[in-house]
C-alpha cells in the first residue's frame, strides 16, 4: 500500500515537471526521515532540480506541493522544510487498511515480484560426506535454506542442490579408513594415517560391517561395498542432522555422476579443442588469466590426476544446462580466492560467469559461560551442527546464525540462546506471538466466538499507527532482502514488530468490557500475529503458542 502511494506521488511529480517543460522523467528518491515530526517520507527532489528549473529548491518544492491534491495521494499533509526537502505525512486511517489485506491474503502478504524470471539454483553446505557437519556448515545451512524460502516469497523460482562430493581421494581415505577399522575390530594390524577420517562415525561404520558382514572382507575385494556402506551411512546422518535443523534439499547431486556420464572428460576436451589450455611441467593449465583471474590454474596436475577445479567446472556448466539464469553457491570463508578462478573458467568453458554468484560466510564461534567452545561431545574435534541443535535447539540456532549479515564474523552465545527472558531475541519474537495467542484464548474464554471488523470506527488510529507501519513495510523488507541476499534483515524486522507489539500491549489494555473495542484491537493483533508467523517460517524459526 505504501508503494501505491508512492508510485502514485511520483507519477504525479512526473506530470508537472512535464507541464513545466522538463522533457527527461526523473526518478524520485523518498527516504524514511529519522525523526517522524518531519513527515513517514521525505524527497530532495526539488534540490535535484534547481539547476534544471533555474529556481531555488525551496520555490520548487512549494510549487510541486501547491499541485498535489492531498486526498486522492492518500496524505493528510505536505510541506516544504530545510533548503527544499519535501516532507509527505501519510494518510493514516488509509493506510490502517493494510490489517485487512493481510487478514485477507494471511500468509501471502508480503509476496512481491522481483524476480525477473530468473530460475535460480542454490546450492549450500555441500560438505564432505566424511564425518559430521560442524559449526560453520551449519551457518551455512540456515544462510542458504532461509534465502531459498525468502526468494520463493520474492517471485524468483527457486531450487536447492546439495552437491555430494562422491568421488575423489576423500572417498579413497574414507574407504581406506573404514577398513582399517574393520581390521582393528578383528584384533589385526591397522593402519590410519594423517589423511585418514579419525571420527567415532568411521569405528560405527565398521562396526556395522563387521556385524553382517564378520571376516569376509578381510580376504574379498572391499572398496565398493566400503563406499557404499560408508556413504549411505554418513549420507543419512547429515540428512538426519539437516532434517532436524529445518532444512531440506529439492536435490542432492552426486559428483560421482560427472564422472559416469562423460560430463567432466568433455569438458576437459572441450577446455583443450578450444585452445585454452597448455601443458607445463607435465601438468595442464587452464589460460583462467584470459577472462579475470590473477594466475592460470592447474586442472590435470602432473600424475594425471584432476584438481578439484575440473569437476566443478563440469558441474557448474551442468547447472546451466539444466536452464538455471542464476547460480547461487554458499561457500565458506577459506574460498573467497575462488571466485574469480571459477568465473574464469566457466567463461572458458562456454558458459555465462555473470550467472555465477558465490556467498562467502565468515566464521562462527560457539560461545558457554563465557569462553569458546572448541570440543565436540559427539566427534572429538570441532563442535558440531548436532552438538548445537541438542544445546540449544533448532529454533534459537536459525535465528542466532541468520541474525548477523554474512560478511561478520558470529559468536554464538550458547547460554543467551536459552534463556527465557527478553534478552534472547528469538525467545522475544516468539513470546509476541504466544502473548497475542494469550488474549485471544482469554477472550474466547469470556466472551464469544472472535470475528473479525472490516474497518476501525472506535480506536484511535494515532493509537495503532506504529504497528500498522511496520506492518506496511514487510512488502519492501522482503523485496529487498530477496535481491541483496540479506537474510539477517528478516531477523531486524521480526524483532522491530515484535518490539512495537510489546509496546502496544504495555501501553493499552486490549480486553475490556466494550466489546468493539476489543473486537478491534483483537483484529490489529491477529493481523501482527500472521506476518509474525511468516517472517519467523522464512528463516526456518517456529511459533509457540504459549510461553
Amino acid at each position: 500500500m505504501i508503494n501505491e502511494v508512492l508510485n502514485k506521488i511520483k507519477e504525479t511529480i512526473n506530470k508537472i515537471l512535464s507541464e513545466q517543460g522538463v522533457s527527461e522523467a526523473y526518478e524520485v528518491f523518498f527516504d524514511v526521515p529519522k525523526d517522524p515530526s518531519f513527515g513517514d517520507y521525505s524527497t530532495n527532489i526539488a534540490m535535484r532540480l534547481a539547476k534544471v528549473l533555474k529556481k531555488a529548491p525551496l520555490v520548487i518544492a512549494n510549487e510541486l506541493i501547491n499541485k498535489i491534491d492531498l486526498e486522492s495521494h492518500h496524505l493528510s499533509k505536505a510541506e516544504a522544510a530545510g533548503n527544499g526537502f519535501i516532507n509527505f505525512y501519510l494518510d493514516k486511517k488509509y493506510l490502517a487498511n493494510v490489517v485487512f489485506k493481510i487478514l485477507k491474503e494471511k500468509e501471502t502478504f508480503g509476496n512481491v515480484d522481483v524476480g525477473n524470471n530468473e530460475r535460480v539454483l542454490l546450492e549450500f553446505v555441500s560438505a564432505n560426506p566424511t564425518g559430521y557437519l560442524h559449526i560453520g556448515h551449519g551457518r551455512g545451512a540456515a544462510y542458504g535454506d532461509s534465502m531459498a524460502r525468502i526468494m520463493k516469497k520474492a517471485g524468483f523460482t527457486v531450487a536447492t542442490e546439495h552437491y555430494v562430493n562422491d568421488a575423489g581421494n576423500q572417498i579413497h581415505n574414507l574407504i581406506e579408513s573404514i577398513y582399517a577399522r574393520y581390521r582393528e575390530l578383528h584384533g589385526l594390524e591397522f593402519h590410519l594415517g594423517e589423511d585418514s577420517y579419525h571420527g567415532k562415525e568411521i569405528i560405527e561404520i565398521a562396526r556395522k560391517i563387521k556385524k553382517e558382514k564378520e571376516d569376509y572382507y578381510l580376504n574379498h575385494p572391499y572398496e565398493e561395498y566400503f563406499r557404499h556402506i560408508g556413504l549411505n551411512y554418513l549420507l543419512n546422518g547429515l540428512k538426519k542432522d539437516l532434517q532436524d535443523f529445518n532444512v531440506t534439499f529439492d536435490n542432492w547431486f552426486s559428483e560421482k555422476s560427472l564422472y559416469d556420464n562423460g560430463e567432466v572428460s568433455k569438458i576437459l576436451d572441450y577446455l583443450k579443442e578450444k585452445g585454452h589450455t597448455y601443458l607445463l611441467e607435465g601438468a595442464v593449465w587452464l589460460k583462467t588469466t584470459a577472462y579475470n583471474d590473477e594466475k592460470d590454474r592447474v586442472i590435470i596436475k602432473s600424475d594425471g590426476s584432476l584438481t578439484y577445479l575440473a569437476p566443478d567446472i563440469a558441474y557448474h556448466m551442468n547447472k546451466l544446462n539444466r536452464g538455471y539464469t542464476s547460480l547461487i553457491d554458499v561457500l565458506g570463508a577459506d574460498h573467497h580466492g575462488y571466485i574469480n578462478r571459477l568465473k574464469s573458467a566457466i567463461y572458458l568453458a562456454g558458459g555465462n560467469p555473470e550467472a555465477i554468484n558465490i556467498d562467502i560466510l565468515q566464521m562462527v564461534r560457539a560461545i558457554k559461560d563465557g569462553k569458546e567452545v572448541k570440543m565436540s561431545k559427539r566427534s572429538g574435534k570441532a563442535i558440531t551442527l548436532r552438538d548445537l541443535i541438542d544445546e540449544v535447539g533448532s529454533d534459537a540456532l536459525r535465528f542466532f546464525y541468520i541474525s548477523k549479515s554474512l560478511s561478520t564474523h558470529i559468536d554464538l552465545d550458547l547460554d543467551l540462546a536459552v534463556k527465557n527472558s527478553n534478552e534472547n531475541p528469538v525467545y522475544y519474537v516468539q513470546y509476541a506471538y504466544a502473548r497475542i495467542n494469550s488474549l485471544f484464548r482469554v477472550f474466547a474464554e469470556n466472551y464469544q466466538e472472535f470475528i473479525p471488523v472490516q474497518e476501525f470506527k472506535v480506536i484511535d488510529i494515532n493509537e495503532i499507527y506504529n504497528l500498522v507501519k511496520v506492518l506496511l513495510q514487510y512488502p519492501a523488507y522482503i523485496a529487498e532482502v530477496a535481491t541483496k541476499r540479506l537474510p539477517h534483515k528478516i531477523c531486524q524486522y521480526a524483532l522491530m514488530l515484535a518490539g512495537e507489539l510489546h509496546s502496544y500491549y504495555n501501553d493499552y489494555k486490549i480486553i475490556t468490557e466494550n466489546i468493539e473495542e476489543t473486537t478491534e484491537r483483537l483484529t490489529l493483533l491477529r493481523a501482527v500475529q500472521i506476518v509474525l508467523k511468516d517472517s519467523l517460517s522464512l528463516i526456518g524459526v517456529g511459533i509457540k503458542e504459549k510461553m
